[in-house]
């Protein structure tokens, strides 16, 4: 077991990627998608190409953040076989293979009561995971969650989303660890045609609520969003244009759609509200 907490890993690749002057690029990919073996795959590929952090998706029956990329995938993975227990173990196997990028669940709330809060956070420090992101859980009813996660040194990320007003922004900043998620879109998890123009606003506002790192995610799928939504956010969250990489083209195309997006991690990317679409992503 690893001496420092999951929320000092995570945050320094944050000021890892800082130091770079860059954004840090966090792939998502679900565990089980498109097969248990080739997701574990394919998160070796989305390291070893460039993602400084990785969000592990925990498959749910109703996965009501996500578009239907995600949720085929989601799909998939449960006739799979994928229980909350199979996701700690494709951990402790990628922990074993010699991941040492931070790996963050990104899951819904019934499973983890259903595992157990207090069992769930034990497991999830024995297997190396080093945080998670659950979008149906307001903070408000998150106490436990957070309490057990923090006594362990796990992070707890909360989100919000463009009609957040900037006092319950701070709220929900100040219970999420160690970085704020920020959703760039209000919908669901998808590819969208050009970043939202309401992306700057969101962004300011979360500046003013928190100190605290912004990651941005929903609806980026090209390097060209990615790039845009660099120069404004700490991080840029990619899941369902990596979803489909997986699908269609396994580990490879994971490898070469993550080397793309890392590429375009500087500040010097285009204007967020000017810039389209490169493809479908």
């Amino acid at each position: 077991m690893r001496a420092d907490t999951g929320v000092e890993r995570i945050s320094r690749a944050f000021e890892a990627a800082r130091a770079e002057d860059r954004a840090a690029l966090i792939a998502y990919l679900a565990l089980g998608h498109p097969t248990s073996e080739a997701a574990l795959d394919c998160v070796e590929a989305a390291v070893a190409a460039g993602a400084d952090l990785i969000e592990l998706g925990v498959p749910f029956s109703d996965p009501l953040a996500d578009g239907p990329v995600i949720q085929r995938a989601t799909q998939i993975a449960l006739r799979n076989g994928t229980t909350t227990a199979a996701c700690l173990e494709a951990a402790r196997t990628l922990r074993g293979r010699g991941i040492e990028a931070p790996l963050l669940f990104m899951g819904y709330t019934n499973p983890i009561l259903s595992y157990g809060e207090d069992r769930f956070c034990a497991d999830c420090l024995e297997a190396s995971v080093d945080g998670m992101i659950v979008p149906d859980l307001p903070p408000e009813e998150g106490l436990s969650l957070t309490a057990l996660a923090r006594a362990r040194g796990l992070g707890t990320v909360y989100l919000v989303a463009p009609p957040t007003p900037i006092d319950r922004m701070r709220f929900v900043a100040s219970r999420s660890d160690p970085f704020l998620y920020v959703v760039t879109v209000t919908g669901i998890t998808g590819p969208r045609e050009r970043v939202d123009e309401g992306l700057l606003a969101v962004l300011a506002r979360a500046r003013v609520a928190t100190d605290k790192p912004l990651a941005a995610g929903f609806g980026i799928a090209t390097p060209a969003q990615a790039s845009a939504v660099a120069r404004w956010a700490d991080g840029v969250i990619v899941g369902s244009a990596l979803v489909r990489a997986a699908e269609s083209g396994g580990a490879e195309q994971v490898g070469r759609l993550v080397g793309r997006l890392a590429a375009a991690m500087g500040r010097n990317g285009a204007d967020p509200i000017d810039e389209t679409s490169e493809e479908e992503g």
